[in-house]
């Protein structure tokens, strides 16, 4: 199934981190996304031609990230946004994390 006709599923911690090898795997599937961190972020850069549509984005990623139950860290200005994922409670990356990046690559 794609990830972006996935659901996020809440993440109570307790559980490990995806490996690099199965982040590696779910990257494929998000390839403008860059996997760093040693595996435990994934975070792409958006360009816009002005601060009215870097903002727009963000509140888009915002809303989407409210329906979702799943935060990204965001930084924004003029013409661009900086969108990274990973989850908190396990200190790296969760399927949640690929199927947001997925959705927000959607609404872009």
């Amino acid at each position: 199934m794609p990830l972006t006709e996935k659901t996020c599923v809440p993440c109570r911690g307790g559980i490990p981190p995806l490996t690099p090898g199965e982040a590696s795997a779910l990257h494929g599937q998000v390839s403008g996304w860059a996997l760093t961190h040693e595996a435990t972020r994934i975070e792409r850069d958006f360009k816009f031609d002005d601060f009215a549509a870097a903002i727009a984005f963000v509140n888009k990623v915002g809303a989407l990230a409210e329906a979702e139950g799943h935060h990204p860290d965001i930084s924004f200005g003029w013409g661009y946004a900086h969108v990274v994922f990973f989850t908190h409670k396990i200190k790296g990356l969760h399927e949640n994390d690929f199927i947001m990046a997925a959705k927000v690559d959607a609404i872009t």
